[in-house]
């Protein structure tokens, strides 16, 4: 991660930490990098999720990218994979996405895609930064003629929506689905997906207002879904975040499945089918240890990266694998799609449900959870553990103890001053004393005086 983006694009509070001025400059850097050496006037696509702050923020990215000589395309609110997909599709030669996926209201982001339609990579967001802290603004100022155009296409979605539609073979005429669309991006397009495919929708979270996004539903807040999956009798909830690039399922029962859950049905049906290639899955560090145990019991190989979808895609890329993801929900199909996608996870999984004419809870019991315990630990030096003999110790005791019982994963955090012990075990009891012992170790050894149990 660099100084200004994350693992997902530029992100912060709208008007405090991502101003209209930062967007500005970065419409004319990014702009400058992604479009740069183009043969012809070069377009940039851009959409937005449902927050207040998005036009705000879509119209700085716009004065920049024009000022610089690009053509601008509004799409108005659309999903963040919409982006992608529209990118390589129209030929553009970059897309933004204005969206904090599935944070409040008050945050935004900010996330670029190059001409192929997937997230940069360090490189190249290293080349944006570079631009952006130079002191002075040496870029190309066009004038007339040469400035960019901006034009409005809010019927473009409907080109995904199509392609969507068209990923999977089946009817889903006799299913009963629940969409929470979060009050955000998904709000027209998914439930006009499902109606074309034949299903019956019950559609949660439709009326945004621009405040109301990711507020007690969606991806992250699934009561509603859960409750109107069982009381509409429903075969399946999907709930999206806020730019639907992630979706979390639903049984008929009021049982989730998330990403851990998803991932292991599509590998086995995927591996049944002969599209799984190598019978690989990618997945993060932070999938459950029950995740791999169900890989291992059905012949499936795993890939593990750090955490985040843009680490699983480059990972996807290296090894040319077919399926990968995260347990948050991120699940990406790299034969149809570059990014995660909720629609399309969705409409996968009801084809699966619809063609094997089995309950989504039966499919649900692929993967059986272990207990899981997380124990933060606030240090001064995020890499000092790595190289203290007494740290090392106790996570050597711990993977003995353990054995094929369980794991350990220690590992510092992204964004903040923390390391993180994670311990996964089928006795909760012995996982979480595992846990803090060695929580413990690290605090005495190299860290400051809080620890903090997530």
């Amino acid at each position: 991660m660099g100084k200004y983006f994350g693992t997902d694009g530029i992100r912060g509070v709208a008007n405090t930490v991502l101003t209209p001025e930062l967007a500005y400059r970065l419409g004319r850097c990014g702009g400058h990098v992604l479009v740069g050496g183009a043969q012809k006037t070069p377009t940039v696509l851009i959409g937005r999720d449902t927050r207040r702050s998005g036009p705000m923020l879509e119209g700085a990215l716009c004065a920049g990218l024009l000022s610089i000589g690009a053509n601008v395309v509004r799409l108005g609110v659309v999903t963040t994979p919409a982006v992608a997909f529209l990118t390589r599709h129209f030929g553009a030669d970059a897309g933004i996405m204005i969206s904090a996926s599935h944070n409040p209201m008050e945050d935004n982001g900010i996330k670029f895609f190059g001409r192929d339609g997937f997230k940069l990579r360090d490189e190249t967001e290293h080349r944006i930064e570079q631009l952006l802290d130079q002191y002075a603004d040496a870029l190309g100022r066009p004038v007339g003629r040469d400035i960019g155009l901006v034009t409005d296409d809010a019927h473009a979605q409907w080109k995904y929506a199509q392609y969507i539609e068209q990923k999977i073979d089946v009817r889903l005429d006799r299913l009963r689905i629940v969409l929470d669309c979060a009050h955000g991006a998904a709000v027209d397009i998914a439930p006009a997906v499902f109606r074309a495919l034949g299903a019956e929708v019950i559609i949660l979270g439709n009326t945004p207002d621009g405040c109301n996004i990711n507020a007690g539903c969606g991806s992250t807040a699934l009561d509603a879904v859960r409750e109107a999956t069982v009381q509409h009798n429903a075969h399946i909830g999907i709930a999206f975040d806020g730019d639907a690039d992630r979706a979390i399922a639903i049984d008929e029962t009021g049982n989730v499945l998330d990403g851990d859950h998803l991932l292991a049905i599509f590998g086995k049906t995927m591996r049944e089918k002969g599209e799984l290639y190598n019978n690989t899955i990618v997945t993060t560090v932070m999938a459950n240890y029950g995740f791999f145990m169900a890989c291992a019991a059905h012949g499936l190989h795993t890939v593990q990266t750090a955490v985040g979808d843009r680490y699983v895609v480059e990972a996807m890329h290296a090894g040319g694998y077919t399926l990968g993801g995260e347990q948050s929900g991120h699940i990406v199909f790299l034969d149809h799609a570059t990014t995660g996608d909720g629609i399309l996870t969705a409409v996968q999984l009801a084809a699966i449900v619809a063609e094997t004419n089995t309950p989504l809870s039966a499919h649900r019991m692929l993967v059986r959870k272990v207990p899981q315990v997380l124990v933060n630990v606030v240090v001064e030096d995020k890499q000092a553990w790595k190289e203290d003999d007494a740290v090392q110790q106790a996570i050597d005791t711990v993977v003995d103890a353990l054995g094929n019982r369980g794991r350990i994963l220690v590992r510092e955090s992204g964004t903040e001053p923390i390391v993180r012990v994670m311990i996964e075990g089928e006795d909760a009891l012995e996982i979480e004393s595992y846990a803090h012992k060695v929580a413990e170790t690290i605090q005495g050894h190299v860290g400051s005086n809080r620890i903090v149990t997530a």
